[in-house]
Parts: C-alpha cells; structure tokens; sequence
C-alpha cells in the first residue's frame, strides 16, 4: 500500500476526453476537463501544478495514459493503477465520480502503481508484441489454405508434414497451374517425398474449382508478404537488444529457448529486480492458481492469467518445446506432471519451473547448468555491435573493473 498524501488528482481518461479531480485532505475539491491533444494536455499540466498539486491517478486505459505520462513526465508523479484493482462499487457510473473514486483511493494509498518500463524496454516490448502480431496473421492465411484444400477434398496436409515447405508450395504451385498429379510428380527430386507417390495421387483426386484457386494465390501472395515483414522486424529486434546481450545468453542457456522466446520473455519482464522471489513473478505472469479459501475450506483453481498473456503463450511454447526434446531434467518433470494430469497442465506447470528457473539465473548472473549432461547448451547471438559512444566516466568505470580483475586473477595465481 503506498503512502497516504495531503493533496492528488484523480483523472478518468478517455480517448478524446478527460475528468481530472484534485481532492486535499481536507475534503476541498475541484473538478475540470480537459481534451487529449497536446495542448489540452500541457494545460492540463498547468492546471494540476497551480493547484501544488504533484500526484495524478490514471487507470491503465489502453494507451491513452501514454501522452499524459509523457507530458508529466519530470514533473508530477503519475500513478497507473489497473481497472480491475480499482473497481468502483455498484451505482450510477459517472466520469466524474470515476475521477473522484480515483482520487479519493491515491489519496489514502489505496492504489498499488503498475509498472512503467523505460523507454528501451517499452520499444523493444513494442517489436516483439507486432512480431507475435504478424505471425498469428500468417497462420490465419495458413488455415485459410487448409480449409480450401479440405473443401475440394485434398488431403495434402496428411501426407506432408508441412505443405507450406519447399516441396509443399511446388505441389500446391502446380496445383493452381492446372497440371495434372503426374505432371506435379514427375518433378519433385527429393528422394523422401518422391517415395509418397502414391499417398499424394490418393490425396489428390480432385482440382481446384476457380473461386478457390483465386482465393489461395492471394493467400500465397501475403504470406510472402508478412514473412518478409517478420523477417523486418526481427531484423529491428536484433538492432534494439543489444543493451540486453548478457541476459539474452543467460536465457538461451535453458533448454527450449532460442533468440526470440527469450527476446520476448526478457522484453515482457523488464527488470527482474523488480521481483524479490521467484513466486512473485509467476504471479505477476499470472501463471500461479487462484486461490478461494474459507474457513477449513481450500480451493485451488486454475491459473489466473493475470499479467502478460504474451509471456505466458512464449513460455507455455517453450515448455511444449522441452517435452519434446532429450536427455533433458525439465521433459522429466513435464512427463511426470502428465502422467497424473492432462498434458496442457503438465505444459503449465513446466512454463511456471522455467520463468522461477529464469528469475535465478538472471538474480545470480550464472547460465544455466544442468547435471549429469556432458554437454551444455550453449548460446549463440548474432547481434550488431553497440553504436553508442561511451562516456568518459563509462570509460573510467570499465579500467577500473578490469584492472581490479586483473588484481585477483594475480592474487589467485600467487596462491
């Protein structure tokens, strides 16, 4: 809870408009309105500073509590506060009352502030959120394709693994050009494929009627197009991470995380100080039970979802991708969770072990080391060179650091 204040404004935000409420302890009040260009809200600014006023509530209202944070900003502090936490109790909803239920709880520090990540950390949040963006489209055009060829009873998808790979778009090309299934055939050269033969003139039986065939190049045409996109932004993603590179290598140490899982994880968290213990993460992930508990009586749910639901997709990813690896202490754990529950909770429950696994490695600055394996997992990140040119007193700091490495590598070989 934070500390009770003698003067604040409550504001409910909207996307044109604002209800801003200055409360003093002593019961005064006074209520404005103000619009959400950048003029408005520099008068805004104006208003809430004659007034001494130094504290602003907002709830975290999709991103129109992003100008008004960059306005404050270096100025009056800015409480963002989550709507659920802050629920007004049942009545006539008004947006002045709403202002004035904000105000009144950060006066008496009812409000718990959400997290504003820095600017670095926001933008690369920003990338990988428009990346996960892109790729749940292209799996929708994906589908699309799916459902053509299941509507003109081709069964391709069951004897290809991936009907988007190389040979899959040569079929499907060949497919749209008209050619027959021999013809199609006749030139694959892969010697793998060229032995389902037979499965694929079984699965093909039938063409493709003109409105489909329509349908699907232009399917085609903008999967290329967003996996050039994605391929754009990974490329940004790399550009943007550089200040992260050794926690990056401590991430991608775990099995099951590459470069864009633990780019997101890390993006997603921000700075894992922030978290005193590994249970406090996961429930700000939300991937901890809910909890109902009433007198003798203790009931556990399932996960509350709280937070994040981009780390947790990732991290539920990266728990399907430790299943199905080997020689592995996590698919171990995973497989005795699924030997008594279903597998989608073994899933969870790994994701919850590898996010505390995390929070360790990243407290402690070590990689991950798992016993009994000869060979560790190492780490291998491709990213550009830092551009940034370093302060004089970055310079002094880094020759100071190594010359007292040096020191005790000295004294240890001594003894």
């Amino acid at each position: 809870m934070e500390k009770q204040r003698e003067i604040v404004c409550g504001a409910d935000i909207h996307k044109k408009f604002l209800i801003a409420t200055i409360l003093l302890r002593s019961g005064l009040m006074y209520t404005c309105r103000f619009g959400m260009t950048l003029d408005e809200l520099i008068k805004f600014k104006e208003w809430v500073l004659d007034h001494k006023c130094y504290v602003v509530a907002v709830e975290s209202t999709g991103v129109y509590w992003v100008p008004i944070y960059t306005v404050l900003e270096g100025k009056v502090e800015l409480l963002v506060a989550n709507a659920y936490k802050i629920k007004h109790t049942p009545g006539k909803k008004k947006d002045e009352t709403d202002s004035q239920w904000i105000a009144e709880l950060c006066l008496n520090g009812m409000i718990e502030p959400s997290r504003i990540f820095p600017k670095d950390e926001w933008i690369l949040r920003r990338l990988t959120r428009a990346r996960e963006s892109y790729v749940n489209t292209l799996t929708q055009e994906k589908n699309r394709i799916h459902q053509a060829l299941e509507s003109c009873c081709i069964k391709l998808s069951s004897v290809l693994s991936d009907i988007f790979g190389k040979w899959g778009r040569y079929i499907l090309k060949g497919l749209l050009e008209g050619k027959s299934v021999d013809e199609i055939i006749d030139g694959i050269t892969h010697s793998k494929v060229k032995r389902k033969a037979d499965q694929i003139r079984e699965a093909i039986k039938s063409g493709l009627d003109p409105s489909q065939i329509f349908l699907i190049k232009g399917s085609l045409l903008l999967m290329d197009a967003i996996q050039q996109r994605i391929n754009e932004v990974e490329m940004e993603i790399r550009n943007k991470c550089t200040f992260r590179r050794s926690e990056l290598a401590i991430a991608m140490s775990v099995p099951g995380i590459g470069f864009i899982s633990a780019v997101t994880i890390l993006s997603e968290i921000g700075n894992i100080t922030d978290f005193e213990s590994p249970k406090k993460l996961a429930a700000w992930c939300g991937l901890v039970p809910n909890l109902y508990q009433s007198a003798d009586k203790c009931i556990l749910g399932s996960i509350t979802k709280h937070g994040s639901k981009h780390i947790r997709r990732m991290l539920v990813e990266v728990a399907r991708s430790i299943a199905r690896s080997r020689n592995s202490r996590l698919r171990g754990f995973y497989i005795r969770i699924e030997s008594k529950k279903k597998a989608n909770v073994a899933a969870v429950a790994l994701a919850r072990k590898v996010l505390c696994i995390l929070h360790h490695l990243l407290m402690n600055n070590e990689p991950y080391v798992e016993g009994g394996l000869q060979k560790q997992k190492t780490a291998k990140i491709d990213l550009p060179s830092l551009t940034t040119d370093l302060s004089v007193e970055d310079i002094i700091r880094s020759l100071v650091d190594a010359n007292s490495t040096m020191r005790k590598r000295s004294s240890n070989e001594r003894s």
